[in-house]
């Protein structure tokens, strides 16, 4: 699969496996009981250079394509995917957005830090009532004077408690519905802000999952994010380059799994001869080697696609779905090959397992993918 690489992008996914094998791995175990935000992961990202891998070199970051962002998402995933949800929200999702849609202050102010990994930027949509309608939003902005007034809640907001700056998306005008909504941009410890429940998750746990609460919370005019009542076009447009890099952690992780699996299949013996002698575990492997490369190659294309500067957000809804439904099959497939232990928390394949479900929900659950493919060839 590596012949589809340039030789420059070889060099950077063998750079990238290093860095993950070498500074994150030995600690991922860890990071998982933990439960709580990998600060030690974050900052060895930060001195890579890796928060600001999408972002051009004049506003601290590294100018790399979408194919850097995906190589270094899928490696990274590979061995801690809670530490790449941190690098795909951070810089992929929320800083981006602010780079694409803030003004030359807020680029200055937000995105120079934040690419230098100096500070964390995170992506606050979704509410209680809505999740996948995203343009149902609650939370409301009231415009008072100069300032912003904003009320309600958020739900499900990765790294919200550990984040600097918070993409905050209102209503500030019901009568409008989608067309009423604007991005605003919330800055850590602003009066009226509050984090409330922090969830109790099945996998990515070096990764918080928290709800934010805004009473009156007040903010400048100058932290409207892009124009007024437009800004469910930043919230939808960040999902495209979101679903590609989700799509590089799911084919982490099943990549990871297919890895431990051909392993112990050759060392594992039951009736006098090895795992991998069996026909039944032969098809198993096949079959997700089978189920990690389509995704690849589908994925490869939507990366692509967006590095040559086109339209990508069917391509990249596609690779979401065929990536996340081959971990499921893959994680699930290593688990059998593995037997009873893979059931125990002396390997790491029950993380990988639990790790791969999310990757079928979040940036848009299938469902909603399946949605905009269908859009995008029907209408």
């Amino acid at each position: 699969m590596d012949v589809l690489l340039s030789e420059e992008e070889r060099m950077f996914k063998k750079l990238m496996r290093d860095f993950a094998e070498k500074e994150l791995e030995p600690y991922a175990t860890e990071v998982d009981r933990r439960d709580e935000f990998n600060w030690d992961g974050f900052r060895k990202m930060g001195a890579m250079g890796l928060m600001g891998l999408h972002i051009p070199e004049k506003y601290g970051g590294q100018g790399g394509s979408y194919m850097n962002l995906y190589i270094a998402m899928e490696e990274i995933s590979r061995v801690c995917a809670s530490t790449a949800l941190t690098l795909s929200n951070g810089c992929c999702l929320a800083l981006r957005i602010i780079y694409d849609y803030g003004t030359e202050e807020q680029r200055q102010r937000y995105v120079v830090p934040a690419a230098r990994g100096e500070k964390l930027c995170c992506y606050a949509l979704t509410e209680r009532e809505a999740g996948s309608d995203a343009s149902s939003l609650r939370t409301t902005a009231t415009h008072i004077g100069n300032d912003w007034v904003l009320n309600g809640s958020k739900l499900f907001i990765t790294n919200g408690n550990v984040a600097d700056t918070i993409i905050v998306w209102a209503t500030v005008d019901k009568s409008l519905g989608s067309r009423g909504i604007t991005a605003f941009l919330v800055e850590k410890g602003t009066p009226g802000l509050s984090v409330g429940k922090i969830e109790n998750k099945l996998g990515m746990r070096g990764s918080p999952t928290v709800e934010l609460l805004f009473d009156d919370c007040r903010i400048p005019g100058e932290n409207v994010l892009g124009e007024v009542r437009k800004g469910l076009r930043s919230a939808l447009s960040g999902l495209d380059g979101g679903r590609i890099s989700i799509a590089g952690q799911a084919i982490g992780i099943a990549q990871a799994a297919l890895d431990t699996s051909i392993a112990y299949a050759k060392e594992r013996k039951q009736f006098g001869q090895t795992l991998a002698e069996f026909q039944a575990i032969q098809f198993m492997i096949v079959d997700m080697k089978n189920a990690i490369d389509s995704a690849r190659l589908v994925t490869y294309g939507a990366v692509r696609t967006a590095d040559a500067g086109k339209h990508f957000t069917r391509e990249a809804a596609q690779a979401k779905i065929l990536a996340s439904e081959a971990v499921m099959d893959v994680t699930r497939k290593a688990m059998q090959i593995y037997g009873g232990y893979s059931y125990t928390k002396d390997l790491p394949l029950e993380r990988y397992y639990r790790e791969a479900k999310i990757t079928e929900i979040y940036e848009g659950t299938n469902e909603i993918c399946r949605i905009v493919v269908a859009r995008s060839l029907l209408t």
